[in-house]
């Protein structure tokens, strides 16, 4: 049975690497202990150890064999905290901290990525490019997991992330709240032909088969990058920071 449960922790309720369990620590996430590989107390593990104790949290010294397991194998550099579930954030949410911030919404929505990886990478570079949140569904896409935090370094932490039954009924919700709705797709390349200085939602589709039929129909412009060589697409983590700072440089001139 202990067993089960430690399996299970792989995938929801640890967070490891040095960056991600610092700014777990960081952010106020609740934390219920850190555990820390013999002998690798040194750098910045100790400030880990550090903020850890300022904060009454619970450190355990334990075989970096034992994190091996925790953490999938992985490379968890020496540490890994046991944490609270996930928190997942209405879409009214996302749209309230835009407001909160005077400036018009900036939404990335995920249509059925799989990889968690991906997902990680689009969750750091929405957070460096002042994304007020993202988008994911429920079914048929990774979730919020140790991986998906591993990969965002950190900027799970500071990032809202709404998961939703249907991605298509949330964005005629967008719609109706004046946000206009860009589809990552393929077509004649147009990412710095098109106006993304007033409110958007970005979609970004799945790693093989792209934006599904039904969300592409829902969208009010399929927005395309340039491909100059022999392959046709960009990873979706790539296409997606492309697209989101491409909304950052024309917000910073206007």
């Amino acid at each position: 049975m202990g067993v089960i449960m430690e399996q299970n922790q792989v995938n929801s309720n640890i967070i490891f690497g040095r960056n991600a369990v610092f700014e777990a620590v960081r952010s106020n996430r609740e934390i219920d202990r850190l555990l820390v590989a013999h002998q690798n107390t040194s750098g910045s593990v100790a400030a880990i150890i550090a903020k850890c104790k300022e904060k009454g949290i619970l450190i355990k010294e334990v075989p970096s064999s034992k994190l091996d397991f925790l953490c999938n194998n992985q490379n968890h550099q020496g540490v890994a905290a046991i944490i609270a579930n996930f928190e997942y954030c209405s879409v009214q949410d996302i749209l309230d901290a835009a407001k909160e911030k005077n400036h018009n919404p900036f939404i990335i929505i995920c249509d059925e990525i799989e990889d968690p990886h991906n997902l990680g990478a689009i969750v750091r570079s929405a957070e460096a490019a002042g994304a007020d949140g993202i988008i994911i569904p429920k079914r048929r896409a990774a979730s919020v997991n140790a991986t998906v935090a591993k990969s965002a370094s950190g900027a799970l932490e500071y990032m809202k992330i709404a998961r939703v039954t249907n991605l298509v009924n949330e964005m005629e919700y967008l719609k109706k709240q004046g946000i206009w709705i860009f589809g990552a797709d393929m077509g004649e390349p147009n990412w710095t032909k098109t106006d993304f200085t007033g409110p958007v939602a970005i979609v970004i589709g799945n790693e093989g088969k792209g934006i599904g039929r039904l969300v592409l129909e829902h969208c009010d412009q399929v927005v395309s990058l340039p491909m100059l060589g022999e392959i046709n697409s960009l990873n979706a983590s790539v296409a997606a920071g492309v697209l989101m700072y491409e909304v950052v440089r024309q917000r910073t001139l206007k």
